[in-house]
């Protein structure tokens, strides 16, 4: 399927943006463009490098993993170099970002960690699963890993883990933290029992979802069983929400893989969180930087209107709608998202003191 093609912002922003090119072209020698084929010569899932752990403020250990250049035959990054962050959605892990992983190896200084609850990361308490927290451990993951400038991306929740980051520390912005991608994310106004499909085994929806969640809660470890058993349905479900158009068999199985590992109960105690989400007052510090919105318009889960909604809230920002594409997008059109985020990179840069 083709791309929709970018859309800018206002006026304003959109020269905004052009000026920041001009800057970029100056310094074009140190534009960073992805190998958008590299992640097809490698396995799902095996895409790692030696672990650290980053403390959150409430004492969660955060697994967190750094790509430097020199790793994978690049030359050293310096302080001033840029960090990419990349912040994974709900009930995935930091594997969902294997093409972007596999692109940026050698170009770029790339971080990537497991959210709380989340893959080899601890689990946390109930009470710390808020989108709000999400953003504090964000800024603490930055504050240890970034020596310099960075560009924060983040899919789904990783979107509103930005967002909360943005709320809170809107300082940050067009100092620290010089660029920023949402990807298939919205800022509030979400209908939570979309983004339950496929981890719950059960066809439930509406204004019963809420409820169903509480109740299948108590009971988490039977639903976890659930869930295996119901292997092949799951598949289908997957397919049908993470997905827009037909793909390859090893990415449903790959994104069910994140899905499954997920304990229902950590499914549960983020539910809340996206009940009452609503944060597009709360958007202005990511119109200092160049912000880079992009989703599938085949998005069951959070559909294209919430990212055009962020981007009528950004000025300057630009947004990527890809055809047919659904809420996997980054994998689905990986080499599009790639592409994309390689222009981000650039303005990003455009914006460091040099």
């Amino acid at each position: 399927m083709s791309i929709k093609g970018r859309i800018f912002g206002t006026v304003v922003g959109a020269a905004g943006l052009a000026a920041a090119a001009g800057a970029v072209g100056i310094a074009r020698q140190n534009r960073v463009i992805g190998n958008r084929a590299a992640g097809e010569r490698v396995a799902f899932g095996e895409l790692h490098s030696t672990p650290l752990v980053v403390v959150a403020d409430d004492a969660v250990d955060l697994h967190v993993e750094i790509d430097e250049p020199t790793d994978f035959g690049g030359a050293p990054a310096t302080d001033d170099d840029l960090t990419v962050v990349f912040v994974h959605g709900y009930s995935l892990n930091l594997d969902c970002w294997h093409y972007q992983r596999a692109a940026y190896r050698g170009q770029v200084r790339t971080v990537f960690y497991d959210q709380r609850s989340h893959g080899r990361s601890a689990r946390s308490d109930e009470d710390h699963c808020t989108i709000e927290q999400l953003g504090h451990d964000l800024r603490r993951v930055i504050e240890d890993t970034s020596p310099g400038p960075c560009v924060v991306v983040g899919h789904s929740m990783g979107g509103m883990s930005v967002v909360s980051l943005a709320e809170h520390y809107p300082e940050l912005f067009g100092d620290k933290v010089v660029g920023a991608a949402l990807i298939s994310t919205t800022a509030g106004g979400l209908d939570p029992g979309r983004i339950l499909f496929p981890m719950v085994p059960l066809g439930i929806s509406g204004r019963f979802v809420g409820r169903a969640v509480r109740t299948l809660n108590l009971g988490h470890r039977v639903v976890d069983r659930a869930r295996v058993w119901g292997h092949a349905a799951a598949d289908v479900m997957t397919d049908r929400y993470a997905f827009g158009d037909d793909v390859p068999a090893d990415h449903v199985e790959f994104v069910y893989s994140m899905l499954n590992s997920t304990p229902f109960a950590v499914v549960a105690d983020f539910y809340p969180a996206f009940a009452t989400l609503d944060h597009f007052d709360h958007l202005e510090p990511l119109g200092r930087v160049p912000t880079a919105i992009i989703c599938g318009t085949e998005d069951k889960i959070t559909s294209v209107a919430h990212s055009r909604k962020l981007h009528s809230r950004i000025p300057g920002s630009s947004l990527l709608e890809c055809e047919g594409a659904g809420h996997m997008v980054l994998l689905e059109r990986h080499k599009d998202v790639t592409a994309e985020l390689d222009d981000l990179l650039s303005l990003a840069q455009g914006q460091v003191p040099r």
